[in-house]
């Protein structure tokens, strides 16, 4: 080919391609185009399937989908709801005395002994296919014995060329209960649970007994009973808690209370299994609307529909303004509505927040830098979407997060610590001090509300208003909360002993020790300002930057000063707030939540009187005294309760942000169609560039062409001449 000939081919190669129907730019196989599927992305890899042993926000995305514990939360009501999912319906705690006898449900608290609960089982539930489940033609299991030979041609779960299933019962939630006692997984819950359901503390030592004397078989839970949890029958299931403990009921919606069938459990726990990762904090098994069908954290997590999934509907009735707002067009339909979910590693949120406006994702969180291009903010203070936003049909939807983010003083501290008049004013002036209105302002667009004590708005027990201020922090002036000013937290820090920033008996400055794990680029300007914040009191504030094991550990020795932390509800109840500052719970000593160690005999008593009570007037009396204990003492900078901005593509239907649900992703239905169209209209090539520079191209290549192929033609006549003499 000549190079005019090359040249032509390579620009014909650029038109036939600018002409393509699939976008250059689309990251997933052509095949899928059209596809019911939920494009979504993850930035941390998550450490642990296991369903008594996940306890991360980023690990609940996916074991919520797979798992069903026997109830869950309303998808579409407020207040939250519980409402029965595996269960036949919501379990209602039966009481007894001492000696074993029935009591009525409006007993006295301290006649209460126990609390049992009955739950039921819907018949007819189904786990998804997998090869733990797989039977012969006389239904011996294939593959609970697998030999060395056998599992030497085993690389991956689909390698086993059978599956099988087999029917939810009672059984498996009890055993799963019992796993959370289990010496070999080390659950976060167990230490909470043992005080609460009958004989779990008694029945981990009796297991890890068993594992000591037999560390390398398998620990058959079926062989060792536990009194807080039976099998009643084939449906139906007993648990027993010690005393009263009404928060319970919230606990039967988490994962931690999903089934886990023996089969399942000795299938994983075959020698060489964990070796290839085959094992259940890898590939989780259960009976929910999806399942696990690839596991590539450094690339990508893929669910697929469950097709063994049980009859379940969309809501038929939801909160005022839920039909308005189109959510209820799907009601009584067949749940799942999305075949599939592909999960893909997007560390950083540039390329994030450039393939959702290209369609690629079909929802989006909005990041520090993004928030300009998507967010405008009206002269009254309220945040609506940009024009650009708006022409693409993208959708925004605010809600407070039951969260709460803070910053914590060690208790235990020499210095920052302790419960006298002069430790509390050095807090209330650091409090003071440190202003979370500019911090939200600046750091993350204004989503965010200063906190005034630990319980955020949504929650019972949260009060708005003059009456819900921090009082040793704020005044309540021209109708809204003002933070005290600086020449305040000045005059409690001469009242502490360090006026002007100094120890008043040394004369030495006073220096502060705030541990973080924060070291990435990022956080240089947060922490600057946090240095800013005590230079206001001209206190000098040094950061440990470390990594998180190493923070985890000085927390639990308690060998930290300051530090920041946050928290997110488990459960929509103020016992998962207020119990962060139980004395009984404290980290050192307790391995407990309570990281700033807070411990105050008041507090603790109120606490024990309030987290048993039903949401009353006079539950809410205690509770009010319980924070102005705690606003008082000052073990924490309240800091603030995130707001949260997510943006949703116009061909994303049914959402709804559910802060307390996590299986929400059988609710959402994508219109395919609709995406692909807008995908391919934002998305097409502009070729017209190309075809200018193939004109110059061609436009110098062809003069040079010519006159070679006249010095061509030259050269050969006298060669031609010589041949004919």
């Amino acid at each position: 080919m000549t190079q005019l000939g090359f040249w032509i081919a390579l620009i014909a190669t650029v038109v036939f391609a600018g002409c393509a129907r699939t976008p250059w730019n689309d990251p997933y196989p052509a095949s899928d185009r059209a596809a019911n599927i939920l494009y979504t992305a993850f930035q941390e890899r998550p450490k642990h399937l296991d369903p008594a042993v996940s306890y991360s926000s980023n690990e609940v995305i996916l074991t919520g989908q797979i798992y069903e514990p026997p109830l869950q939360y309303s998808y579409l009501a407020r207040p939250y709801r519980l409402e029965p999912l595996t269960a036949e319906r919501v379990p209602r705690p039966h009481y007894l005395d001492r000696q074993g006898r029935p009591l009525p449900s409006d007993a006295p608290d301290a006649q209460v002994a126990y609390s049992v609960y009955y739950i039921h089982i819907k018949p007819g539930i189904r786990y998804q296919p997998h090869p733990a489940f797989a039977r012969d033609a006389a239904g011996h299991f294939l593959y609970q014995h697998l030999t060395p030979a056998q599992l030497a041609r085993i690389h991956r779960l689909s390698d086993f060329p059978e599956t099988g299933t087999k029917e939810l019962t009672a059984a498996d939630y009890v055993y799963e209960i019992k796993r959370l006692a289990s010496p070999t997984l080390d659950s976060p819950i167990l230490g909470l649970m043992s005080q609460h359901i009958v004989g779990l503390a008694q029945y981990a030592k009796r297991l890890a007994a068993a594992y000591a004397r037999a560390p390398h078989a398998f620990l058959d839970l079926r062989r060792y009973p536990l009194t807080g949890a039976k099998t009643i029958d084939r449906y139906t299931y007993r648990i027993e808690l010690y005393g009263k403990y009404p928060q319970f009921k919230y606990w039967l919606a988490m994962p931690f209370f999903a089934p886990v069938p023996w089969a399942v459990d000795h299938f994983y726990a075959q020698p060489g299994m964990a070796n290839r990762n085959l094992t259940l904090d890898w590939f989780p098994v259960g009976t929910g609307p999806y399942m696990l069908t690839v596991n590539d954290p450094n690339r990508r997590m893929v669910l697929v529909r469950n097709p063994n999934f049980h009859w379940e509907t969309y809501p038929i009735q939801g909160a005022p303004g839920d039909a308005k707002a189109g959510l209820l067009k799907d009601a009584g339909r067949r749940l799942p509505f999305v075949d599939k979910v592909v999960f893909s590693l997007e560390k950083e949120q540039i390329p994030y927040w450039n393939k959702f406006l290209q369609g690629y994702y079909d929802a989006s969180g909005i990041g520090p830098d993004n928030f300009d291009q998507a967010i405008r903010v009206g002269a009254n203070g309220e945040a609506g979407l940009t024009p650009a936003m708006r022409k693409r049909g993208i959708r925004l939807q605010k809600s407070v997060q039951t969260s709460i983010m803070y910053m914590g003083f060690n208790m235990l501290d020499p210095v920052v610590g302790g419960y006298s008049q002069r430790a509390r004013d050095l807090r209330q002036a650091i409090s003071i001090a440190i202003n979370y209105e500019a911090y939200i302002a600046i750091f993350l667009n204004g989503r965010g509300i200063p906190a005034q004590g630990p319980i955020p708005p949504g929650i019972f027990g949260h009060v708005s208003g003059p009456q819900g201020i921090d009082p040793y922090v704020y005044d309540w002036a021209d109708g809204r909360a003002q933070r005290k000013p600086i020449a305040e937290a000045r005059r409690l820090l001469a009242e502490a002993g360090y006026p002007g920033g100094r120890d008043a008996k040394t004369g030495k400055p006073l220096l502060l020790y705030l541990d973080t794990v924060a070291t990435g680029p990022s956080d240089a300007a947060r922490l600057d300002w946090l240095r800013a914040q005590f230079r206001k009191l001209d206190i000098q504030l040094v950061v440990r930057a470390t990594d998180y094991n190493r923070f985890q550990d000085k927390m639990r020795k308690g060998h930290d000063q300051i530090f920041e932390w946050g928290w997110n509800a488990d459960y929509p109840d103020p016992e998962n707030f207020l119990f962060l500052l139980y004395g009984p719970n404290r980290e050192v000593g307790k391995n407990g939540e309570n990281a700033a160690n807070y411990e105050n005999p008041e507090y603790d008593r109120l606490f024990e009187a309030m987290r048993d009570m039903d949401d009353t007037p006079a539950r809410q009396a205690i509770i009010d005294r319980m924070v102005r204990i705690a606003q008082r003492d000052a073990p924490w900078v309240w800091g603030f309760y995130p707001v949260q901005y997510t943006l949703y593509h116009s061909w994303y239907h049914n959402a709804k942000l559910n802060l307390m649900a996590n299986n929400t992703l059988k609710y959402l239905r994508i219109d395919p169609r609709a995406r692909e169209r807008a995908r391919d209209r934002w998305n097409r090539p502009r070729i017209w560039p190309l075809g200018v520079l193939a004109g110059l191209l061609v436009a110098g290549i062809l003069p040079v062409a010519v006159s070679y192929r006249r010095k061509e033609r030259r050269v050969a006549r006298p060669s031609e001449r010589e041949g004919q003499a």
